[in-house]
């Protein structure tokens, strides 16, 4: 089966990308998750919109990807979040809320897509955050989560 990616999928591609698949990954998961589209050849046109809007979001180069890591470095990120007995959080951190923390805390404007959080964050204390900024360039920055007074 040949699909259109229109979010990036782990091991596949990237949005943009042309990808053939297996029917039922194709059928069953991905297009129902909205990962991707059918490919049609009016859908082949949609391509260059998507890969347009992708270039907008990246980072342009290893360089540019490795000043941002640096910049991730210097910045202490801080969520408060209402939390119950024991440091229990009311709901989770979402990747949404983590790249707000970041800009507010003086960081880079981060996509929320790229962040990898570790598991659910439901509860008070200090976690290791990834982003993928390049395809060569990873970073990692602390990330603490307080109860809100």
């Amino acid at each position: 089966m040949k699909i259109i990616l229109t979010q990036e999928v782990s091991g596949l591609g990237s949005p943009g990308d042309i990808v053939e698949v297996k029917n039922g990954y194709g059928r069953n998961y991905l297009l129902p998750q909205g990962y991707a589209i059918a490919w049609t050849k009016g859908g082949e046109k949609q391509v260059q919109t998507i890969k347009r809007a992708r270039a907008a979001r990246d980072v342009r180069d290893a360089g540019h990807a490795q000043e941002i890591r640096q910049q991730l470095d210097a910045v202490k990120v801080r969520i408060t979040a209402r939390a119950g007995t024991g440091g229990r959080l009311f709901g989770s951190i979402t990747p949404a809320e983590v790249a707000d923390a970041v800009v507010a805390a003086g960081g880079p404007k981060l996509d929320r897509r790229r962040l990898e959080l570790p598991g659910h964050i439901k509860s008070v204390g200090s976690y290791k955050v990834s982003i993928k900024l390049h395809p060569e360039v990873h970073a990692t920055f602390n990330l603490d989560v307080a109860a809100a007074k």
